[in-house]
C-alpha cells in the first residue's frame, strides 16, 4: 500500500512545489513507484515536469468532483518510476463546487473526496506525493484527510516560523476529527544561503522548535534548482551533479528510512 505524503505550508515561496517534484523524482530513482498529485491551481508541479494542458485530457479537479476515475487521470512521465495527476486552473473552483454539492446532497463529505479516489490506487504505488496549494482551504483539507503524513517545508529565512502554529492546529484538527492516523513526517529546511548568518540562526531555531522531526537534509538555495522547472525536468535530470540533486537524493533516503524500507 502506498504511503501518502502531503507537502503543506500555507506560506508561498518556501520550496514546496520544488520539493514535491524533486522528492518524487528522487524516490523514483530509488526504484520506488511514485505518483505525484498536483493539487495547486497554479499547476507548477505539472509544468515543472514538462506537461501542458495539451498533453492530458483529465486533471485532479475532475477526479475530486467525480467526473472521471482517478486511473484515467494518471499520466506516466518520462522520468524513472514517476507518474503524475496534473492540475489546471479549474481547481480554483473547487470550493464553489463543493458548496454546491453540499446544498444538493446533505450526505456529501467535502473533505473525503480525494481520500476516496486515492484509496482505489494505493496498491499501485509505493509513494503518493501531494503538492498542496499555499492555503489551508478545502483542497489542502482534502489532502490532509487523504494523507498518512505531512512534510512541512520551512525556508531558512527571517519569519520562517510565521504561520506554522496555524498549520499545526489544522493538522491537529484533522487528526482529532477526520484522520487520526495523520502525523508529521518531518520538517524540511529549504532555501539555505550558506553565505548568511541568518540561515544558520533559523536552522538552530527550527531544530529547537521541532526537535527530531527536522530532516537532517537541508535544501540549498541554488540557481540550477530554480532553472530546472523551466526546462520541464527535476533537478536530478537537469543537473545530475548538482548539490541540489545530492540533497534531494539524501532526502528521499531519509523518507524511505523513516518508513521502514
Amino acid at each position: 500500500m502506498a504511503k501518502v505524503i502531503s507537502l503543506v505550508n500555507q506560506k508561498g515561496g518556501v520550496g514546496k512545489t520544488t520539493t514535491s517534484i524533486n522528492l518524487a523524482a528522487a524516490l523514483g530513482k530509488e526504484d520506488k513507484k511514485v505518483l505525484l498529485i498536483d493539487l495547486d491551481p497554479q499547476s507548477n508541479a505539472t509544468t515543472g515536469l514538462g506537461l501542458n494542458s495539451n498533453d492530458f485530457e483529465h486533471d485532479i479537479y475532475e477526479v475530486i468532483i467525480g467526473s472521471c476515475d482517478i486511473e484515467e487521470a494518471i499520466i506516466k512521465t518520462k522520468f524513472d518510476n514517476l507518474a503524475i495527476i496534473p492540475a489546471t486552473i479549474n481547481l480554483a473552483g473547487i470550493d464553489v463546487e463543493f458548496v454546491k454539492r453540499m446544498l444538493e446532497d446533505k450526505n456529501f463529505h467535502q473533505n473525503e473526496q480525494l481520500k476516496n479516489a486515492i484509496n482505489k490506487i494505493r496498491d499501485i504505488f509505493d509513494f503518493i506525493i501531494i503538492d498542496c496549494q499555499p492555503s489551508l482551504g478545502l483542497g489542502t483539507m482534502n489532502a490532509l484527510v487523504a494523507s498518512d503524513s505531512v512534510i512541512i517545508p520551512v525556508q531558512c529565512e527571517f519569519f520562517a516560523l510565521d504561520g506554522i502554529a496555524q498549520l499545526l492546529n489544522s493538522v491537529i484538527m484533522v487528526q482529532s476529527s477526520m484522520n487520526p492516523k495523520l502525523r508529521i513526517e518531518g520538517v524540511l529546511l529549504t532555501m539555505l544561503d550558506g553565505r548568511t548568518n541568518i540561515g544558520l540562526e533559523v536552522i538552530e531555531e527550527i531544530r529547537k522548535y521541532f526537535g527530531n522531526k527536522v530532516f537532517n537534509t537541508i535544501i540549498p538555495r541554488l540557481v540550477r534548482l530554480v532553472e530546472a522547472p523551466s526546462h520541464g525536468k527535476p533537478i536530478n535530470e537537469y543537473d545530475p551533479t548538482s548539490r541540489a540533486t545530492e540533497a534531494y537524493h539524501n532526502l528521499a533516503k531519509e523518507v524511505i528510512e523513516r518508513n521502514g524500507d
